[in-house]
C-alpha cells in the first residue's frame, strides 16, 4: 500500500511539470531593449526565447509597422496617428533613444523586417491593434515572408479580426485576446462568455491575464482550446502556471523566466 502511494505521488509530481510551455518575449525582450524593435526581438532570440510577440498596425499608406499605440507620442515624444501617417514619415522618428542612450536612431519596422529576424523553428505572435482591414494585407505579408504556417500565430481582442484570417487561413493558430477582472463578487466576462466566443471566432485558444480562476483555465482546456497569459515576470508565478498545464508564457524578462523553468 505505501509503494503504491509513493507511485501515485511521484506520477502526481510529474504530471505536476510535464507542461513545458513556450517562453514568448513580450514585444521582444522589452525589459532591455526598446519594445517591437528589431533589437528588442533579436535579443529576445540570443536570449533563448520559443517566440516573440509584436503589435501592428497599418499606416496611412498600407504598411504594417510594428508599434503598440494608436499614436507615437509616448516613445517618441511627436504625436503621429499611425493610421493617418506615411511609413515614411514614421520612419523619421526615433523609437529607441527612451529607452537607452544606445539604442539612439533606432527606426520603427515593418512586418517584414521582424519576420525576417524569426529563426527555424521559432514562432511570432502577431497581434492585431487595429482592425480587420489588416487581415489581407496581412495575409500577402505572411506569404512573401517565406515562414512556415505553424511559426505565425495570430492574437487579437478583435473577434471579427479572429474570424476573417481564419476563414482564410485556417492553418495558422489564432488566440482571443480577453481581459478577465473581478467585478464586485464575480468574473467577467463569464465563463459562458468565453467559450462560446472562442466557438464563434473559430480561435484555437485564449490568451488573457495570468492572474484568472483555474476553474476558468480548466474549462478552457477541457473544451479542448489552448490556454496562454501574459505578462508573466515573476518566476514564481511562472512556475504556478506550469503547475497548470499553460502552453505559453508572454514575458518580458524571456530569459529570467525560462532559467527560472
Amino acid at each position: 500500500m505505501a509503494l503504491r502511494y509513493l507511485y501515485f505521488l511521484v506520477l502526481s509530481y510529474l504530471n505536476a511539470y510535464a507542461s513545458n510551455p513556450m517562453i514568448v518575449a513580450h514585444r521582444g525582450s522589452s525589459h532591455q531593449a526598446p519594445e517591437n524593435t528589431l533589437p528588442a526581438f533579436e535579443l529576445a532570440w540570443e536570449q533563448g526565447a520559443d517566440a516573440v510577440e509584436g503589435d501592428f498596425l497599418l499606416t496611412g499608406d498600407g504598411k504594417i509597422v510594428c508599434f503598440h499605440d494608436k499614436d507615437t507620442k509616448r516613445l517618441t515624444g511627436q504625436k503621429l496617428d499611425i493610421s493617418k501617417t506615411s511609413f515614411a514619415d514614421l520612419q523619421r522618428l526615433d523609437v529607441g533613444k527612451w529607452k537607452d542612450e544606445k539604442f539612439r536612431g533606432t527606426r520603427m519596422p515593418l512586418i517584414s523586417n521582424v519576420f525576417a529576424t524569426i529563426p527555424q523553428g521559432k514562432k511570432i505572435f502577431v497581434e492585431v491593434k487595429c482592425g480587420p482591414e489588416i487581415v489581407e494585407p496581412l495575409i500577402k505579408e505572411i506569404e512573401k515572408s517565406g515562414l512556415k504556417d505553424d511559426q505565425v500565430v495570430l492574437i487579437c481582442f478583435n473577434q471579427d479580426v479572429i474570424k476573417q484570417f481564419k476563414k482564410a487561413r485556417p492553418q495558422h493558430k489564432a488566440y482571443w485576446l480577453c481581459r478577465i477582472k473581478k467585478k464586485k463578487e464575480e468574473w467577467a466576462p463569464s465563463l459562458n462568455k468565453i467559450l462560446s466566443t472562442l466557438k464563434d471566432c473559430q480561435a484555437d485558444g485564449l490568451d488573457s491575464y495570468f492572474a484568472i480562476p483555474q476553474d476558468y483555465t480548466n474549462a478552457v482546456m477541457d473544451s479542448g482550446y489552448e490556454w496562454h497569459a501574459w505578462t508573466v515576470n515573476d518566476p514564481q508565478v511562472a512556475k504556478e502556471l506550469v503547475r497548470r498545464s499553460i502552453s505559453s508564457i508572454t514575458t518580458d524578462r524571456p530569459m529570467e523566466i525560462r532559467k527560472a523553468l
